[in-house]
C-alpha cells in the first residue's frame, strides 16, 4: 500500500503562529496568519502593529538567519535579542521592506537601486555605436591586416612616414624618452610636426606642450613592399599602445590608424567600452568637472552683494561687512582708486572691470595706502574676494569658516556635463540615436515603451548580442510601471524620494528577483499614491502573493484591507490602551464586526466636514511662472486664513511647486534659508503673513539621543522640577546633571544613550541594552533624586498619558504635554528615540510643538501628506487640530492623496494631468465640490467621496 506522505506533514504548516507575543505594548496574544496570502495588519497608530510585524516577526526571522551562521561568523557579529514572545512557528525567511531606508548618498539613483541603469551600461558597453565628440563622425577600429590593406591602397606610389605616437600634447623635456630610443636603434622623431634626429642628450623644453611619433619606418607604398609594411605596422602599433599614424610626404597630411575606436579624421581614440565607462560612480566615466554628481558648488555673486546700492565701505559685500582697518580694505580701496572710484560708491556704480578685479584679483602689484600715520606704502599683489572664500573651503579650514564661507556657494549645473553626470566619451556611444543619459532622464514609462519597440530598430548583430539585455531591462521596467512609478526617471536621486516612492522601488526590485516561498513584510506601501494608481499597486502585491509568497502589509488604506485575503485588526486604542487582537479574520468577516476599524470600512462610522468650506481672509499668496522640474510655467493663488489641499496623481508637480518652491521662498524671506527654490517670477501678498512653518515627516534628529520631550522642549521644565527638588539642592547638582547628552549624571558606559550599538557589518545595526545602566541612561546617584517616587529616567519611560496625569499640578508642564496628547500622541513614550517613531508621528510631534508656541494668527503651516501612518480615527483628531489652526486665522496648506482631507478642506488645488512630463499644470481648483464637477483624474473619487459622505448623514438623521 502507498504511504500518505502528508501525514508527517505538521498541521500549522500553512500558516504562521505567532504565539504569546509581549513586545512593547503587545499584551500576550496569538495571531495566526495564512501563508500564500495576502494579509493585512491594521488598527490606530501605536496600538502595536509595527510591533508584532517588525519586531516580532521580523526580528524573530533575522535571529533564526543569524542562527544559520557558523560559531566563528555569529561571533563576530554578536548575538541578536530574541523577541519577547513565547514561540513561533511557520516561519519562512523574511524580507522587510520599510520607509525609513532611504539612501541620502547623492551618487544613488532610481537607476542603481532597481539595478536597470547596470544593465543600460553593459547594453551600452556592447553595442552602442560610438561616435567622435570632435567631428560626430562614426568611430571605426582596425585590425593590422585591413590598416595595411587600407595603406596599400590609399597611398599607392606615394613616399610616406609610419609613425608611432608616443606623447601627446603634454609637458617635460623628455631626455629619458629619446635616449631610450637612440639605444633601440631608432634615428628620427616627429616632434610637434618636425621630424627631427635623434642625437646624444637630446631634449625639449620641459614647461611646453609637446607631441612625440617615433618615425618607424619611411617607405614608397607598393605591393613589393606589403611584407614589409605589414613589419612596420605591427611594430607602430606595438610602440604606440594600439595606435599608429602615417604621413604623406608628397601632400603634406597625417591620417590616424588604431586598434581601439578612432575618429581617423582628428585622430581621437576612445578606450575599448566597458560597463565601468558609463557609471558616473567610476572614475573612467563621471565627468571630471563635478566627479560624477551633476551639479558643481559656484560662489553667488547675489548672496555675496545683496544690495548694489550699498558702498563697500557701508558693508555692501556680504563676506567683508562695514569699513575696517585692514589690509583687504586697503587693497580694495586702491583698486578702486585705479578706476577712478573710491570705497564710498555705491557698488551698482562701480565699473564691471573695477568689480571683477575686487572679486576674482589682479597680477599687478597695488600701492597700498594705510590709515595710519605711516609714510611707508605697500605694494602688493590681490588674489581676490572669491579666491579667500574658496580657501575657507578647503580642508584645512576650519568648521566654523567653512560654514561661514558656505553661505556664499549656489549649487550649479555643471558646466561641462550639463547636469549628465558623465565624461564626453561615454556620452558619445548611442543606441538607436540615444546615449545613456538621453535614456536615464526619459520618464520610466516613456523608457518602457522605447525598450519593447527598440529591437525592430536593431541590426542582426546588436540584436543578438543586446537581445537578453534588453530582456531584462523591460522586465524591471515593467515592474516598476506596475507599482505606480511611471512618472519618476532612471537619474533621479534617491534622496529625493518619499517614504513611498522609495519602498516601492524596493517592492519592484522584489518582483524582480522572482523569489518563492519568502515573507514580504511591507510598512504602508501606498504612501503618497494616487487612488488611480493603488489598482495597480494591489495587483503587484497579489502577482507577488501568486508566487508563492506570504505578504504581510501595515497599512490602514481602504481599498487594500478590502482586497486582502485576511485581516488583523490590533487595539481597541493606541498605547498601554492597545496590543491585543481585536479581529482576525477575512474582509468580508470584518465589514460584520464592531471594531473602530470595522465601523470606519463599514460606514457606520465617518470623518464629517464642515458645514461649508471657509472663504479666508479675502487677502491671497499669488506665485507666478513657475518652471522647476515639470512645472509649465504654473501661475498659483493661494486662499489666506484656511485650509488649502493640493491633490494630484503622483508626480503631477504637487511638490515641486510648495516644498520646492514656495517653502524655499518663504523660508529665505523670513529666515534667510540658504535653500534655493526652484525658477519662478514673481510672488505678491508675502505681507500677509508673518511666519512659515514646514511640519515634513523627517526624524525629529539625527541620533537616538533625540525624542519628543527634547524636541518640545518639556525636557527642560522637567530637569528643572528636579533640580529644586531638596534631595537635588543638598547635593548641589544643576540642571546638566538631570541631561543624558553631558557627562555627570549621565552612564558613561553607554554615553548616556542606554543601548550600545553592534555593527552587524553587512546587516543593519543592532542597539542591545547596556548592561551598566540596564537602558535607564543615568547613574545611579542621579536615579536616586526622585519625584513622587519617579526618578528622571522613569519621567522619560511614561508614555504622554501617564505624564499628563503625573504633572498635572505643573501648569508649564502640564500644557505642552496635553497639545501632545490632543494630537492624537499619548500612546508615544517621553523619551521614546526619534527613530523608532513613524514618518507621521514625527510630523504629529513637530505640529504639537508649534501648537504649544504663542499665535500670531498670521502663519503659513506647510504640511506633506500628514495621514501618512495614521488609521481613520487618527486622521479624524489630525483634521480637528488643522481646522484649530486654521480658526485662529492661519492658513494651513497640504499635500494630500487621502479623500477624508480632500474633501473637508476649503479650497483644492488639483495638479495633472498626468505625472512627469505630462504633468505639471493646474487643471483645477476651487471648493472639493466644485473640483467634483471637473473632468480631472481626482474628481470621480471626490465626487464619490462626498456622495458617501452625504448618504451617510441621511441616514444618521433618519436613525
Amino acid at each position: 500500500m502507498k504511504k500518505d506522505i502528508t501525514e508527517n506533514i505538521p498541521a500549522d504548516a500553512d500558516k504562521l503562529s505567532v504565539l504569546g507575543a509581549r513586545v512593547h505594548n503587545l499584551k500576550n496574544i496569538d495571531v495566526d496568519i495564512p501563508h500564500n496570502s495576502l494579509s493585512v495588519i491594521t488598527g490606530l497608530s501605536g496600538s502595536g502593529k509595527s510591533s508584532l510585524a517588525f519586531d516580532t516577526i521580523f526580528a524573530e526571522g533575522q535571529r533564526r538567519y543569524i542562527e544559520t551562521f557558523s560559531a566563528y561568523a555569529r561571533n563576530m557579529l554578536g548575538t541578536l535579542e530574541r523577541p519577547d514572545v513565547d514561540r513561533i512557528t511557520g516561519l519562512s525567511p523574511v524580507i522587510a521592506i520599510e520607509q525609513k531606508t532611504i539612501n541620502r548618498n547623492p551618487r544613488s539613483t532610481i537607476g542603481t537601486t532597481t539595478e536597470v541603469y547596470d544593465y543600460m551600461r553593459l547594453l551600452f558597453a556592447r553595442i552602442g555605436v560610438a561616435r567622435s565628440y570632435i567631428s560626430g563622425e562614426k568611430m571605426e577600429k582596425y585590425t593590422a591586416e585591413k590598416i595595411v590593406a587600407l595603406i596599400l591602397s590609399r597611398y599607392d606610389g606615394h613616399k610616406i612616414y609610419v609613425l608611432a605616437p608616443l606623447v601627446k600634447n603634454r609637458k617635460g623635456h623628455y631626455k629619458e624618452l629619446f635616449e631610450q630610443l637612440r639605444k633601440k636603434g631608432y634615428l628620427t622623431v616627429r616632434v610637434d610636426g618636425e621630424l627631427r634626429e635623434i642625437t646624444f642628450g637630446m631634449k625639449l623644453d620641459r614647461y611646453k606642450n609637446h607631441s612625440i611619433e617615433l618615425v618607424v619606418d619611411k617607405l614608397k607604398v607598393g605591393r613589393k613592399d606589403a611584407i614589409r609594411l605589414n613589419d612596420s605596422v605591427e611594430n607602430a602599433l606595438r610602440q604606440g599602445d594600439k595606435q599608429m599614424m602615417v604621413y604623406d610626404l608628397d601632400e603634406d597630411t597625417v591620417a590616424h590608424y588604431s586598434q581601439m575606436l578612432m575618429d581617423a579624421e582628428s585622430g581621437l581614440s576612445y578606450r575599448e567600452p566597458a560597463p565601468h565607462n558609463f557609471s558616473f560612480n567610476s572614475p573612467q566615466g563621471a565627468c571630471p568637472c563635478c566627479k560624477g554628481l551633476g551639479y558643481v558648488n559656484i560662489i553667488d555673486r547675489q548672496k555675496l552683494i545683496p544690495d548694489s546700492s550699498q558702498s563697500i565701505y557701508k558693508g555692501g559685500i556680504a563676506a567683508l561687512g562695514p569699513y575696517k582697518n585692514t589690509m583687504i580694505f586697503w587693497q580694495i580701496s586702491a583698486i578702486c582708486e585705479k578706476y577712478g572710484c573710491s570705497l564710498k560708491t555705491p557698488i551698482s556704480d562701480l565699473p564691471e572691470e573695477a568689480l571683477n578685479d575686487i572679486l576674482n584679483g589682479t597680477d599687478e602689484r597695488l600701492q597700498l595706502k594705510t590709515d595710519m600715520q605711516s609714510t611707508y606704502n605697500y605694494f602688493r599683489t590681490y588674489e581676490g574676494l572669491v579666491k579667500y572664500i574658496e580657501l575657507q573651503q578647503s580642508d584645512d579650514a576650519g568648521s566654523k569658516a567653512q560654514k561661514w564661507s558656505g553661505q556664499f556657494y549656489s549649487h550649479a549645473t555643471c558646466p561641462e556635463c550639463g547636469g549628465r553626470r558623465l565624461n564626453r566619451e561615454a556620452l558619445h556611444f548611442f543606441v538607436d540615436g540615444y546615449n545613456i543619459s538621453d535614456l536615464a532622464r526619459m520618464d520610466i514609462g516613456e523608457l518602457y515603451e522605447w525598450a519593447s519597440q527598440v529591437e525592430k530598430r536593431l541590426d542582426s548583430r546588436s540584436l543578438m548580442v543586446g537581445g537578453e539585455i534588453l530582456k531584462e531591462i523591460r522586465s524591471r521596467l515593467r515592474f516598476l510601471v506596475d507599482v505606480g512609478l511611471h512618472y519618476l526617471s532612471l537619474d533621479r536621486a534617491s534622496a529625493t524620494l518619499s517614504g513611498g516612492e522609495s519602498q516601492r522601488i524596493r517592492l519592484a526590485t522584489q518582483l524582480g528577483s522572482e523569489l518563492v516561498n519568502v515573507m514580504y513584510i511591507l510598512d504602508e506601501p501606498s504612501i503618497g499614491l494616487h487612488q488611480r494608481d493603488n489598482k495597480r499597486l494591489i495587483d503587484s502585491l497579489k502577482r507577488l502573493r501568486d508566487a508563492f509568497n506570504t505578504i504581510i502589509v501595515v497599512e490602514h488604506d481602504k481599498e487594500i484591507m478590502l482586497e486582502a485575503d485576511y485581516i488583523v485588526d490590533i487595539g481597541p486604542k493606541a498605547g498601554r490602551k492597545g496590543g491585543n487582537v481585536v479581529f482576525a479574520g477575512t474582509p468580508n468577516e470584518m465589514l460584520a464586526q464592531d471594531t473602530l476599524t470595522a465601523r470606519y470600512l463599514n460606514g457606520t462610522c465617518t470623518i464629517e466636514r464642515g458645514s461649508a468650506p471657509r472663504p479666508g481672509n479675502g487677502k491671497y499668496l499669488r506665485l507666478e511662472g513657475c518652471t522647476g522640474h515639470n512645472l509649465k510655467n504654473v501661475t498659483v493663488e493661494i486662499p489666506l486664513g484656511c485650509l488649502v489641499c493640493v491633490a494630484g496623481v503622483s508626480g503631477s508637480g504637487k511638490s515641486s511647486l510648495i516644498n520646492g518652491t514656495l517653502q524655499p521662498i518663504l523660508s529665505h524671506h523670513f529666515y534667510h534659508s540658504l535653500q534655493e527654490p526652484l525658477p519662478y517670477k514673481s510672488i505678491e501678498g508675502i505681507e500677509h503673513i508673518d511666519k512659515i512653518v514646514t511640519v515634513d515627516q523627517s526624524p525629529l534628529g539625527r541620533s537616538p539621543r533625540s525624542n519628543p520631550a527634547t524636541y518640545t522642549g518639556v525636557f527642560s521644565d522637567i530637569r528643572s522640577l528636579f533640580v529644586n527638588l531638596p534631595e537635588a539642592k543638598i547635593r548641589g547638582y544643576r540642571p546638566g546633571r538631570f541631561s543624558f547628552n553631558v557627562a555627570g549624571g549621565r552612564c558613561e558606559a553607554c554615553n548616556g544613550n542606554g543601548y550600545k550599538t553592534i555593527e552587524m557589518n553587512f546587516l543593519p545595526d543592532v542597539l542591545v541594552p547596556c548592561e551598566v545602566c540596564g537602558g535607564k541612561r543615568y547613574n545611579r546617584e542621579t536615579l536616586e533624586v526622585r519625584y513622587k517616587g519617579k526618578s528622571i529616567a522613569d519621567v522619560l519611560d511614561m508614555t504622554i498619558n501617564q505624564a499628563v496625569e503625573f504633572f498635572a499640578g505643573i501648569p508649564g508642564i502640564l500644557k505642552k504635554l496635553q497639545v501632545l496628547q490632543d494630537i492624537g500622541l499619548g500612546y508615544i513614550k517621553l523619551g521614546q528615540p526619534s527613530s523608532t517613531l513613524s514618518g507621521g508621528e514625527n510630523q504629529r510631534v513637530k505640529l504639537a510643538t508649534e501648537l504649544s508656541k504663542r499665535d500670531t494668527g498670521r502663519t503659513m503651516f506647510i504640511l506633506d501628506e500628514p495621514t501618512t501612518g495614521l488609521h481613520f480615527e487618527d486622521i479624524k483628531v489630525l483634521l480637528g487640530v488643522l481646522n484649530r489652526l486654521v480658526e485662529k486665522g492661519n492658513t494651513v496648506v497640504v499635500i494630500e492623496h487621502n479623500l477624508d482631507v480632500i474633501k473637508c478642506a476649503d479650497y483644492v488645488i488639483d495638479m495633472g494631468p498626468e505625472g512627469g512630463k505630462n504633468g505639471g499644470m493646474i487643471i483645477a481648483a476651487g471648493t472639493p465640490e466644485e473640483i467634483a464637477q471637473t473632468k480631472s483624474p481626482t474628481a470621480a473619487y471626490i465626487a464619490e467621496e462626498l456622495d458617501e459622505s452625504e448618504r451617510l448623514k441621511k441616514r444618521q438623521e433618519h436613525i
